[in-house]
């Protein structure tokens, strides 16, 4: 049984093998892998795997104008605009500050305080001044300013003082004795008597009268006698010299009165 199984096995394998002999061979050409894609196999045009090119806007040329698709970036702040600058020795321009001191120039005067005084006075006629030269008691003295506001002391002679505070005024001489006369002055200047007020108007009695520190209008009224009957209680007017020139101003009865001040009080309507 076995012996026949085995023989017939044989024979069918035998046909098998002669049929496949039998047949034409069939040759198939298979297509290559295509080549990874890649930057340096990228093959542009036509075939197989044939990839296009992107399309890349051309950039603007230099110093021409942005090509399509290339915008101009926008800033959102105008240049800054700057004033120019005023030329040197002329007058100030428009939105530049006044600078002291600046070459060629010359300082716009402040406006003029009515208490400008209280804090700086300053010299002028009718001031007696008590001048010490320490070491020369030849120079201390007591001087008086004359009508054209100056002082006259022994060795420097003639020396302008009208419109300088007492420090001031003692550089001044000390520059004077330090040119051949004393080689280290030491000089002070203080105010021994001021020069006098003038009151006017409807007082009791107007006219000329010694000024005292610390005098207000109401002072300078009471020393003239008193308001007369239709006198403003109120406000005065005063004139003031001052730098040189000439300020009047209303003011209230409580306000400072100054050495050389002109007190003006007026009537009132009712």
């Amino acid at each position: 049984m076995r012996v026949t199984r085995s023989l017939m096995l044989f024979f069918a394998v035998a046909m098998a093998a002669g049929g496949c002999a039998q047949q034409p061979l069939m040759r198939v050409q298979m297509a290559g892998a295509p080549a990874p894609y890649g930057i340096d196999n990228v093959v542009y045009g036509s075939g197989y795997g044939a990839v296009a090119a992107p399309a890349m806007a051309a950039g603007p040329a230099y110093g021409m104008a942005p090509a399509q698709g290339y915008a101009a970036p926008a800033y959102a702040m105008a240049a800054p605009t700057y004033a120019a600058a005023p030329a040197y020795g002329t007058a100030m321009a428009a939105g530049y500050p006044a600078m002291a001191g600046y070459p060629g120039m010359m300082a716009q005067p402040a406006a003029y305080s009515p208490n400008a005084m209280q804090f700086s006075y300053t010299l002028d006629s009718g001031d007696r001044l008590r001048i010490v030269v320490f070491g020369q008691d030849g120079l201390t003295n007591s001087y008086v300013l004359d009508a054209s506001g100056q002082i006259d002391m022994p060795l420097i002679g003639i020396v302008p003082a009208r419109g300088l505070t007492t420090d001031q005024l003692a550089a001044r001489i000390s520059d004077m004795l330090r040119q051949g006369f004393v080689r280290e002055p030491h000089v002070a200047v203080e105010v021994e008597a001021y020069r006098p007020f003038f009151i006017l108007g409807e007082v009791a009695q107007p006219g000329q009268y010694p000024y005292t520190p610390n005098m207000t209008v109401e002072t300078a009224v009471a020393i003239a006698g008193g308001f007369g009957p239709r006198g403003d209680h109120k406000s005065v007017v005063i004139s003031r010299n001052y730098g040189g020139s000439v300020y009047r101003f209303r003011t209230p009865v409580t306000a400072p009165v100054s050495p050389g001040d002109t007190i003006q009080v007026q009537e009132r309507w009712f």
